[in-house]
């Protein structure tokens, strides 16, 4: 009986990729490929399996019913073949952790204290990535992440590392000049710097300040929380953080606005697939960052 042909495992690759992040140029940035190759990757693919596999709406890509059914078909096997491969390439004598973090957090939180970790498990070395969107790479580019969330995958392993407060922050100038009371008419005269990603942060602090729909502020939105810190240092305008993102920063140049307890919508959350745990580089960095409170 003849062998059944297979498809080419650069397809199915560019395929998982696509479907992961929702979007053929975020894919194709990942595969170091132009939109051309990876869009006669997906064709390929098409034609192999003779079935549409992605709806396309402006920018984002979805699966159709057979894009899906094939996507829970090879992912976890594509996954597993990845995991495998590595194994047979790693030294035996290193430990590999690819970790997501957010760029904030592994400034001010988890860097300061690797070096515990490093004396404990002195093999043990860390792959660092803080570009966005670190949970549709899962199991794929990136073993685990530390993330903020207010909602994480409930089919991820998920473990909760704190609970929040919003904080507003400002060059210390425009602290003072803002008062201790909320102002709402003076608040909706300010420029504020809300993360892309966060914006529930924002609605909270402001319904705190009594800044309801009658004030419209001037918002600017930022994807990095360190250039949030420093615009506010420069006086560009109000930052919507997390309190212990002020506490850490050891900047005298800003200060809080207001002494408000506003508790935030999200938390960070360490995250990664189920199995992945089975895999030690993921276990001990997990109950270490558990047990070392971070």
């Amino acid at each position: 009986m003849p062998a059944r042909r297979l498809p080419p495992l650069r397809s199915l690759e560019a395929f998982v990729r696509i479907a992961r992040l929702g979007s053929a140029k975020a894919a194709a940035e990942e595969l170091a490929l132009s939109p051309s190759a990876l869009s006669r990757r997906l064709s390929a693919l098409e034609d192999f399996t003779g079935k549409k596999l992605f709806s396309r709406k402006h920018q984002a890509m979805g699966l159709t019913e057979d894009g899906h059914s094939l996507y829970e078909a090879v992912a976890p096997i594509l996954d597993e073949l990845a995991e495998k491969i590595g194994n047979q390439m790693a030294d035996s004598k290193i430990m590999r952790l690819r970790l997501g973090v957010m760029p904030l957090f592994g400034g001010q939180r988890l860097v300061p204290r690797l070096p515990e970790l490093r004396k404990i498990y002195p093999t043990l070395h860390i792959d660092i990535d803080s570009s966005p969107h670190p949970m549709p790479r899962l199991g794929d580019t990136l073993d685990a992440a530390i993330t903020l969330s207010d909602d994480p995958d409930p089919r991820l392993h998920c473990v909760r590392l704190d609970h929040n407060r919003v904080h507003a922050i400002a060059s210390r100038e425009l602290a003072e000049k803002l008062g201790d009371t909320p102002d709402p008419a003076l608040l909706a005269k300010q420029s504020f710097m809300i993360h892309s990603e966060m914006e529930l942060s924002f609605d909270a602090w402001r319904r705190a300040t009594g800044m309801d729909a009658r004030y419209e502020p001037t918002i600017d939105h930022f994807d990095s929380g360190p250039l949030m810190m420093e615009a506010a240092a420069q006086g560009l305008g109000i930052a919507i953080m997390h309190g212990d993102h002020l506490a850490r920063s050891n900047d005298d140049r800003i200060a809080q606005v207001f002494d408000l307890n506003v508790e935030s919508p999200y938390s960070y959350w360490f995250v990664c697939k189920p199995r992945a745990l089975e895999s030690r580089p993921v276990r001990i960095f997990h109950d270490w960052l558990v047990s070392a409170g971070l």
